[in-house]
């Protein structure tokens, strides 16, 4: 059952990811794709891609996820049905052990600090969420520009590279990058018919 699925594995994915947003879109984006087939490659990155386009916490594209989810593996119900219910469980399960997390933990927090077998092994972690962030972008670099089953987008790694130079050696502003890397985008999608 997809709906019970989901709830075991955001509540997973809450409890052993630490490093923030991305470091939790790269164990879902794998899992979720690769592993249990809610999703194809294209349809996280819309999602992200969506989330990265509102405000509020980036942490909100597995509420997306939950309701793909739901829609592509309905096991039964309407597929609406499915995905909101997948939207719901998903959302209630990423943040409940998180709010578990802060409550729980949160009066201890002083007594911690001073700890240096702690400070150590948090270290470590943020370096591994490094290692982590970089995954996601390898991942999401490689549906990018070697889609299944069709050529190497050439498209989008000169895309990519223009706007990565433009922002590294003439300090262009991301806000302009990002709009225009979109309208890029979206004219050559609809100059080729797409």
């Amino acid at each position: 059952d997809t709906i019970f699925r989901e709830g075991l594995f955001f509540s997973k994915a809450a409890v052993v990811t630490l490093g923030g947003a991305y470091a939790v879109l790269q164990y879902v984006a794998q899992n979720a794709v690769e592993y249990f087939h809610w999703l194809k490659p294209g349809q996280m990155m819309d999602g992200l891609g969506l989330a990265e386009t509102k405000p509020g916490p980036l942490i909100m594209v597995l509420q997306f996820v939950g309701f793909m989810g739901g829609w592509n593996v309905p096991n039964g119900l309407p597929p609406l049905t499915a995905a909101t219910l997948g939207a719901f469980i998903s959302t209630w399960t990423t943040f409940v052990p998180c709010f578990l997390w802060v409550f729980l933990g949160g009066p201890h927090i002083e007594q911690l600090r001073g700890n240096v077998h702690l400070t150590t092994a948090l270290s470590a972690i943020t370096a591994a969420v490094v290692g982590v962030v970089m995954n996601l972008a390898v991942w999401f670099g490689m549906h990018i520009l070697l889609p299944q089953n069709e050529p190497f987008n050439w498209f989008a790694a000169v895309v990519g590279i223009v706007a990565f130079l433009g922002m590294w050696r003439w300090k262009w502003n991301i806000v302009y990058v990002v709009l225009c890397s979109g309208l890029l985008g979206f004219l050559f999608k609809f100059a080729i018919g797409g």
